[in-house]
């Protein structure tokens, strides 16, 4: 893995995990001096991360992280609904034998990580995971990648999601309908499915910043 690309994981891990908070500054020689690397793997990471949706440049302030208030995430998941349906169609016409053990796999692991205490960033990685394989199954990278800039930013809002139990056990249930839509070959439930799994996450989303409100 190139130096870039450690340094962008990095920042995307406190990210989700809340260490840097929205509207932190991302300061290129600070992040720098504490990763113990040069500026230049910090400014692509940076660059990287505006590029996705997780940063802002602000006029004489530089970078910071974004913020993401609910009327944006809910025009993200919105759009997020319509393509993660489309894929989940998409991946059921295509997986074989082999794509639907690997997704049983990962609802495995995802699983018998329940037993354990919440780890939002752990439980964050799983979910991208997740719909990452059942996007790739689609075979269309134009698809996976506009996903996962939806993905990434919708994250950056819900990560208090991951740190609630009964929220984890209610994304693993959407998991398992999707794969067995898809297992069974039935391409219109899997992409009710994810559409479902989608709009559920956005009300719950909603019930907890009102509740933190």
């Amino acid at each position: 893995m190139l130096l870039g690309d450690v340094v962008y994981t990095k920042l995307v891990d406190r990210i989700f995990t809340g260490e840097l908070q929205p509207g932190a500054q991302l300061s290129v020689p600070a992040l720098a001096g504490e990763l113990d690397v040069s500026r230049s793997p910090v400014r692509d990471a940076v660059q990287r991360l505006i590029a996705e949706g997780l940063a802002v440049h602000v006029p004489n302030a530089g970078a910071r992280v974004a913020f993401v208030d609910e009327e944006t995430i809910a025009q993200v998941m919105t759009v997020r609904r319509l393509l993660d349906e489309h894929a989940a169609r998409e991946a059921t016409e295509r997986a074989t034998e082999a794509d639907v053990a690997h997704l049983r796999a990962l609802i495995g692991h995802q699983a018998s990580q329940l037993e354990d205490e919440p780890h939002p960033l752990i439980d964050a990685r799983n979910d991208l995971e997740f719909h990452t394989a059942i996007r790739d199954l689609a075979r269309n990278p134009t698809l996976s990648e506009a996903l996962h800039r939806l993905d990434t930013k919708a994250h950056l809002f819900n990560s208090g999601l991951w740190a609630d139990q009964r929220n984890r056990r209610i994304a693993l249930d959407e998991h398992r309908r999707i794969v067995a839509a898809i297992e069974i070959g039935d391409a219109d439930e899997a992409a009710r499915a994810a559409a479902a799994h989608v709009s559920s996450i956005l009300i719950r989303m909603r019930r907890r910043v009102r509740a933190e409100g």
